[in-house]
This record gives C-alpha cells, structure tokens and sequence, in this order.
C-alpha cells in the first residue's frame, strides 16, 4: 500500500506535493535565503493559480491582501502572528505558508495551559544528564530552536493559550535571534531565513492576553470570519471535499442546499440576527464556526455511509447540528429550541425536513 495511504492527515507539504513541485519548475523569480518558492510563487500556492498546466488550488479563501501582508512579514525580521476568530483558518494558512516557504511544516508547538518554557527553548534528556552532565547527546531541541539552525520556519499554534510568562519566553529570540544555552556555555544563532509563525483566538475560553513587549516583536494580520454567505458555503464546499478524500469517506458530497443551510443556521447564531436582519436570534454560549460547520458535514458523511443510504439526509445533519451548538445542556438546548421555532420553523417547506429532525433531535 502507498504510505500516503496510510497515513490519516498529510502534512501540507505532502498532500500539495505536486503543485509544489510544479510551481518550483516555473518559479523564475529570485527566491530570499532559505525559500524553496519566491514571494510570488508562496501567494500563487495559497491563492490559487497555474504553474505550467498544473492546476493550483487555492488553499486559503479570502482577501488576498492579506496573504500578500503575510507573506512580505516574513521576508522581513519580524514574526506573523495570525489573530482571528475561531475557524477563520489562522492555522491551516500558518500550515500552508511554512509548506510553501520552506517545504517542512512539522516544526510546531501546540499551545496550550501546560505549555512550559523549555518546550519554548529546549530540555534536556536527564538520564543522559544526570549520567554524564549536560552534552550535546543530551540536548532535547525544541521546534523553535530546530528552525534557527536551519533557518526555517517554527509555527506556535495557540500562543494564547499558554501562561504569559511562557509567551515572554519569546521576547528575547524574536529580539535577538538567538537562544543561550549557559549549560553548555555557548548561544546558537538563527540561521538567515528563520521566523515564527504563531497563531492566537480571540473569543475562546482560556486565553491569555499577550505583553505589549511580546507583540510589538510581532507583524499582526487578523483573518476575519467570511464576511458573505457565498464565500462560507465555498470554504466548506471545498474543505469538507478534501477532508472525506483524505478519510475515504464512501458516501456522497453533501448537496448544495445543505451545506447552504448549514452555513445560513451557523451564521445566524454568530451573528445574533436572522440574514435578512428581520429578527433577533440568541447565540448560543459555544463559538459557532465555520471550522464546526466543516466538522459537521463531514461527520454527516461518514453517518450516512455507516449506517445510512450514502447520501446524506437530514436527520445526519440534525445529529451533527445538535452536538455543534448545544455545548452546555442548560442554555444552550433552550437557545436551540427557540432558534428552531422562531426562525426555521417559518421557513416554509423547503426547511420543513430538517426542521423536523432537529426538533426530534432536542427533545
């Protein structure tokens, strides 16, 4: 069997490894010290394109401006925080960039409250320690640390989500390049190339505010949630595409009426008022994404191909609806019941079957 087959995510660089090869066999720019692709060949890898007659898919859906901003923050000193609201693909675009730039994503730190300082720099193996006192084959080397020496790129996911003393470890790499290591009695110096990507939400339980020292060591770009309903119901078209060929999904795409429900039930609980502004609707205590909105058509896809006919109907989508949106039991099953009644109950008959199975659902 293929590896890739094998394997349940790829890492961007794998899955897009085509496109990447084919836009490095057209890419006659000049490519800054350490980049596989020029700055325009990384905005055709995101934004989509041609590179010959290979196709380029776009991998990031929204104001191209924005990538541009990005992408020239790295050419410079400075890091790219990406800010945004949860599911606004701060993470997927951190991904797709490092792929792009440097071909190897796997340089990560996942953020998160028990997130320590060494995991930042680095640790130390302390068998080998203790046995022999501190030495290079005792040296564990963080992402951050493996991307100064070779001048790549490191990706801190979350960075809200870890202790502001963990965040400030920062301060003085992103300062002075360099990370000191007095046990050994000797600094390591970013290789040209090296930078940060990191990522923060703005509206999730458990953040933690940022220094105004730390961020100012920062280029920020906020992704904001899609501002149309016709640009949601393509990002979730395309990435629920994607995810169920990764998974191998037997079961049909979802139509495009439902997914145009979906994202229309989604942002209008965002929101808190119905599309056409006529009526309030009360938003539910969870955050209501457009990342759920892929989540759930997905999981109706592999309802469907369990235990259904292959083609998804509405009672998968009922049961996906239910688990995004009633996260606390108490509120939330009230937010939900009235949304039904008061707004997709009115929807006449198009909305009648789906109104009925989620109904069903919450009692």
């Amino acid at each position: 069997m293929d590896q890739k087959q094998n394997v349940l995510r790829l890492p961007a660089e794998r899955l897009y490894e085509k496109e990447l090869e084919a836009l490095k066999r057209v890419d006659g720019d000049s490519k800054p010290a350490g980049w596989q692709l020029s700055p325009r060949g990384v905005l055709t890898f995101i934004t989509g394109g041609k590179a010959g007659d290979v196709t380029i898919t776009p991998k990031y859906i929204g104001n191209r401006r924005l990538v541009e901003i990005a992408i020239a923050t790295l050419l410079t000193d400075r890091a790219l925080l990406l800010i945004g609201e949860p599911g606004t693909a701060k993470s997927w675009l951190s991904e797709n960039l490092t792929a792009a730039i440097h071909g190897d994503s796997s340089k990560v730190i996942q953020g998160t409250a028990g997130t320590s300082e060494e995991q930042i720099r680095y640790s130390w193996n302390y068998a080998m320690l203790l046995a022999n006192g501190p030495s290079d084959e005792a040296l564990l080397k963080s992402p951050i640390y493996r991307a100064m020496e070779t001048g790549g790129i490191a990706r801190f996911e979350e960075i809200s989500r870890c202790a502001s003393e963990v965040q400030d470890a920062l301060i003085s790499i992103l300062s002075e390049k360099t990370i000191s290591i007095p046990e050994l009695a000797r600094e390591v110096s970013a290789a040209k190339g090296f930078s940060i990507i990191a990522t923060a939400n703005t509206r999730d339980r458990g953040v933690n505010d940022m220094s105004a020292a730390l961020k100012r060591r920062f280029n920020i770009v906020v992704l904001p949630a899609p501002s149309e309903l016709e640009t949601e119901v393509e990002i979730v078209r395309k990435r629920v595409a994607e995810i169920s060929a990764s998974y191998e999904l037997q079961a049909a795409l979802p139509e495009d009426e439902a997914v145009r429900k979906i994202v229309t039930i989604f942002r209008e609980l965002r929101s808190g008022v119905t599309l056409d502004s006529k009526e309030k609707v009360k938003p539910p205590s969870g955050v209501i994404s457009t990342a759920e909105a892929i989540s759930l058509l997905t999981n109706s896809m592999a309802l469907a191909a369990s235990f259904g006919s292959g083609r998804i109907v509405d009672e998968d989508i009922a049961a996906g609806l239910q688990g995004a949106i009633v996260k606390d039991e108490e509120k939330d099953r009230a937010v939900w019941k009235e949304y039904l009644e008061n707004v997709m109950k009115k929807r006449g008959s198009e909305w009648r079957s789906l109104y009925n199975a989620c109904r069903e659902m919450n009692n």
